[in-house]
């Protein structure tokens, strides 16, 4: 059975996925490893959907708590839209707009080809 693969949006999100502390660089290396081989079904702690086909990975570490929105397309593919180091108990507005808008245009995108 074929495993999902992982995409970025854009190259500024990848490198801020690389430019992340180690601790949560590994977390996020554990958690794409689950998600590769789970993909959508992948569930609470580490993934959680946001409605709409939009989901939120869950990386933490003693460094703090990131959050990365993603979505899949046809062909198990899975795109990383945006991240954020969280800071308060609800996600911002902010940074879900962010996601939703990417995600909006990824999909409009997959479905021209």
């Amino acid at each position: 059975m074929k495993k999902w693969t992982i995409e970025y949006y854009n190259h500024r999100v990848q490198d801020w996925v690389c430019a992340l502390p180690i601790g949560l660089r590994a977390d996020y290396a554990r958690l794409t490893s689950l998600l590769m081989e789970f993909g959508v079904d992948l569930r609470l702690p580490h993934s959680r959907a946001m409605g709409d086909g939009l989901f939120e990975l869950r990386i933490q570490s003693k460094e703090g708590i990131g959050r990365l929105f993603y979505c899949t397309l046809v062909g198990k593919r899975i795109v990383i839209l945006h991240g954020f180091i969280k800071k308060t108990q609800k996600t911002p507005p902010k940074e879900l707009d962010i996601a939703k808008r990417r995600m909006k245009e990824v999909k409009s995108d997959a479905q021209k080809y």
